[in-house]
């Protein structure tokens, strides 16, 4: 039993089977936030801020770069995705969501390519 119209058929309108792999996306970056988020907070609560000298002795811990690499990599695709759907739902001019969504995309490479080349800066010294 087909339950689309006749014009939807010829259109070939229709589901674009993107949803189902957005959705896992942005559940599964977020459960990686998660504990990256925790670790971060709690690994700079035992160190003093101030002295720079000891934050980049931290940050040359290849365990904590790493970490910190994949914090910024899930944070800047979830932020993404969510800004994403927030396009799709709310701006309806199609030029303008096309727009939009090239802009997010762009900004968040921007910005997770800024971070990690940061991370590396101070990790290789």
């Amino acid at each position: 039993m087909n339950l689309t119209t006749p014009l939807a058929r010829v259109r070939g309108l229709g589901s674009a089977k993107h949803g189902t792999e957005h959705f896992w996306q942005q559940r599964v970056t977020a459960i990686l936030l998660a504990p990256l988020c925790l670790w971060l907070v709690i690994s700079l609560l035992g160190l003093d801020l101030q002295d720079y000298g000891e934050v980049v002795v931290w940050l040359r811990t290849p365990v904590n770069t790493l970490l910190l690499l994949t914090l910024v990599v899930a944070a800047c695709h979830h932020g993404q995705l969510g800004v994403q759907v927030v396009i799709e739902d709310y701006i309806h001019d199609d030029w303008q969501k096309v727009t939009s969504l090239i802009m997010v995309k762009f900004l968040a490479i921007l910005a997770g390519l800024a971070s990690i080349l940061a991370i590396l800066r101070v990790f290789l010294g």
